[in-house]
């Protein structure tokens, strides 16, 4: 289910910045799902691979802006593949990647995804304390 909302609202992240910048162009919403299904692919095969060397080079001290350089490497290939799809450059293919990333965290937050929802002792509870002697 994770993935098929990521596909929903990276295609919708994909529409909307064919809207506001005139160097993305997009067909419709069905080639911009289909433009997030190819990215997500090729970023989970060819990016990891490419992530993974780019960030040997770096010691893993700019992983961030390497997954965002790979993204937007990948929807740079896609732009190669998808014909009702086109970027203008490769700064659009940034900008996209640093959009889906602000937009997917937004998403993750509201979804309660990373949040500790759990406490080890909570008000109320007792406390036993049980001494052990070896």
């Amino acid at each position: 289910m994770d993935f098929i909302i990521n596909l929903i609202v990276t295609a919708a992240v994909i529409l909307i910045m064919s809207y506001a910048m005139s160097s993305v162009h997009v067909k419709s919403f069905g080639t911009a799902l289909w433009v997030a299904f190819l990215t997500a692919i090729f970023t989970a095969t060819i990016g990891w691979i490419l992530g993974g060397l780019l960030n040997l080079v770096t010691f893993f001290l700019l992983e961030a802006i390497v997954g965002l350089i790979v993204t937007a490497l990948m929807l740079k290939l896609v732009d190669k593949l998808v014909g009702n799809f086109k970027l203008d450059g490769f700064l659009p293919a940034l900008i996209i990647a640093i959009a889906v990333a602000i937009a997917l965290a937004i998403v993750g937050w509201l979804r309660g995804e990373g949040r500790d929802d759990y406490a080890l002792i909570k008000p109320g509870d007792k406390i036993e304390v049980v001494r052990t002697i070896v």
